[in-house]
């Protein structure tokens, strides 16, 4: 997966993990809060692109 993300993918995943880390400590209903808003923001991502990818004629 990381191979897949490439230098800059990886890059942004640590920074994010480290913010919501850094929420978490400073606040643990925070970070739970903006843990479950980036989850559901990638799942959001995910769909859009896998129903982009079967209106093309590409299978995920």
């Amino acid at each position: 997966m990381l191979r897949n993300l490439g230098l800059v993918g990886v890059v942004g995943l640590v920074l994010m993990l480290g913010g919501v880390a850094l929420t978490t400590w400073y606040s643990l209903v925070l970070g739970s809060a903006l843990a479950m808003v980036l989850a559901g923001l990638g799942l959001l991502v995910y769909g859009l692109v896998t129903n982009l990818m079967r209106a093309m004629g590409m299978k995920p």
